[in-house]
């Protein structure tokens, strides 16, 4: 082959690669923003909320959180690991009744065990765990902000400090849909995730005075 063929052949594949490169930027242009709304749900109206409204500040965000963990792969809980946490979780609930914010804290450091369980940041990293999670989980991982607000705010007695029982108890609910959703196999589809958010919906909407769980028949007491 001679030089000019080949000189020709790097330019029609340069061309081609150029071409390409435009193509997808421009796909990514127009789809991006519906991609993202997708995957993030909730939390990509709650990001732009967060940016007073800019949505490409808040899209340039996601976006990044996706880059650093959209290749996540979660890891499957074993049989035993999931009728643990399951158990750690009903005793929370029980533990509500008498302590609210006491099983609010538990149930913190229970979410932040079970995602770095299925393989997201731990041992602390609670802001690179939340980014992780909502690139996989955006439809419930607000539940897991909320119970983490509330464990961590003051409770010192002065009436603007703190949460009410009642905040409590609906962190805890929101936090109980990402709980099962990380408790569910990866292989088990969507369908789970999906009955479970539209009974916390009904359970909030249709049901706010009442604890979510058979222990409603008594009143969890103010801590």
């Amino acid at each position: 082959m001679s030089t000019g063929w080949i000189i020709a052949l790097i330019v029609i594949v340069a061309a081609v690669v150029v071409v390409a490169a435009v193509l997808t930027s421009r796909a990514r242009g127009h789809g991006g923003g519906r991609s993202l709304k997708r995957r993030f749900g909730p939390e990509y109206d709650r990001t732009v909320a967060r940016h007073d409204g800019d949505t490409k500040a808040a899209e340039r965000e996601l976006s990044a959180r996706v880059e650093r963990h959209g290749d996540l792969r979660e890891r499957e809980l074993e049989a035993g690991e999931r009728e643990r946490f399951e158990a750690r979780w009903t005793a929370v609930q029980e533990r509500f009744v008498d302590s609210p914010r006491e099983a609010v804290a538990e149930a913190d450091r229970l979410l932040a065990e079970l995602a770095g369980a299925r393989g997201f940041p731990h041992d602390g990293q609670y802001e690179e765990q939340l980014d992780a999670l909502s690139v996989h989980h955006g439809h419930h991982v607000h539940g897991y902000r909320r119970v983490h607000r509330a464990a961590h705010a003051p409770a010192d007695g002065a009436p603007e400090s703190g949460a009410s029982t009642e905040e409590l108890r609906a962190a805890l609910v929101e936090a109980r849909a990402l709980f099962e959703e990380l408790l569910t196999p990866a292989h088990a589809g969507a369908a789970p995730a999906e009955r479970t958010a539209s009974t916390h919906r009904a359970e909030r909407n249709g049901h706010s005075s009442h604890l979510p769980w058979a222990l409603n028949r008594r009143q969890a007491k103010e801590s």
